[in-house]
């Protein structure tokens, strides 16, 4: 009876060493350290750690800057996988937000990006929450013209039903267009927007990008084309202001 128990108790214990084997290989396999130079790699370990984040808001903020790197990576979908990670409707907005802007500076084929923004678009149409949902199209509508597509961009803004929403949508991309020194698609947004206000206020923006640009025709252009005495004096002023600091420098007009 005592030779049977050793042996009951031999087979036990090691049962017992190769589970807790199996376990603690299975374990050292889930945390396999990354060669540096392997970024997605490393990008991978950030995600799983990300899970592992019980406050929400810092969850969330984690998800959207990585969101952003695996854009760069061009690991795009992983990037718009996370989105659904994220429970913040804001910060669904601004990971929309990051992952377009990134995709604009890739260099990536016209069709490529206008997939791209139709996958960011209908994860928009998930967000249930009004002015979040609003934001995230402003963001997409600003990422197509910064990739070049107005076409695109246009399309996105006039699509949004709120009127106040929509007409900062226009002026949002008018003031990307004016940064990539595209004048004429910059006064073709401003001129969708139905609101005197709203394009006084688009025009203002793009003389002093424009101003700061060194564009200073286009910069004086955008100026005369506000009907507000105030503003377009304002404008005025601060054109007269960069060409000063530039003859001073210099520069050339």
């Amino acid at each position: 009876m005592y030779h049977k128990n050793r042996i009951f108790l031999f087979v036990f214990f090691s049962l017992f060493l190769f589970c807790s084997g199996t376990v603690s290989a299975q374990k050292q396999k889930s945390k396999t350290e990354c060669k540096v130079e392997n970024t997605i790699c490393v990008l991978g370990a950030l995600e799983a750690t990300a899970d592992t984040i019980d406050n929400k808001d810092w969850r969330d903020q984690t998800y959207r800057e990585l969101a952003k790197s695996y854009t760069k990576e061009k690991e795009i979908d992983k990037a718009i996988a996370l989105i659904a990670k994220i429970l913040t409707p804001d910060t669904k907005a601004m990971t929309i937000r990051g992952i377009g802007m990134e995709t604009a500076q890739l260099s990536l084929t016209p069709e490529k990006n206008k997939e791209i923004f139709q996958s960011l678009r209908a994860q928009a149409e998930k967000i249930e929450h009004p002015s979040s949902y609003a934001i995230a199209l402003t963001y997409i509508a600003m990422a197509q013209a910064f990739a070049g597509d107005n076409e695109g961009a246009w399309k996105t803004a006039s699509e949004m039903k709120n009127d106040a929403l929509r007409h900062k949508a226009y002026g949002e991309t008018a003031e990307i267009q004016a940064e990539l020194g595209d004048f004429k698609a910059a006064v073709i947004s401003i001129n969708k927007i139905d609101s005197i206000v709203f394009r006084n206020k688009a025009y203002h923006s793009i003389s002093n990008i424009l101003s700061d640009q060194g564009l200073y025709n286009e910069g004086y252009k955008a100026a005369r084309a506000i009907t507000n005495a105030y503003k377009q004096a304002q404008a005025m002023q601060y054109l007269y202001n960069k060409i000063k600091i530039n003859k001073k420098k210099g520069g050339p007009l």
